[in-house]
């Protein structure tokens, strides 16, 4: 019984309660994700560049 009523009260929440975003802000959203994660990796591949070019230096005074 409980199940079922758990079950009924979901279907009625994410029919009747929750608020869907339309198609374009679906398309906005996805676009200042796509756009953030790709400057995130920019700033890490140029952190992990100079992090190795110093490295480099580093290990250049033991060998």
């Amino acid at each position: 019984m409980n199940l079922t009523n758990y079950f009924n009260e979901s279907y009625n929440e994410l029919v009747h309660k929750v608020s869907w975003p339309t198609w374009s802000e679906l398309r906005n959203s996805a676009m200042v994700v796509m756009i953030a994660s790709f400057i995130i990796a920019l700033v890490i591949f140029f952190i992990d560049s100079g992090f190795r070019a110093l490295m480099k230096l580093i290990y250049s005074f033991f060998y």
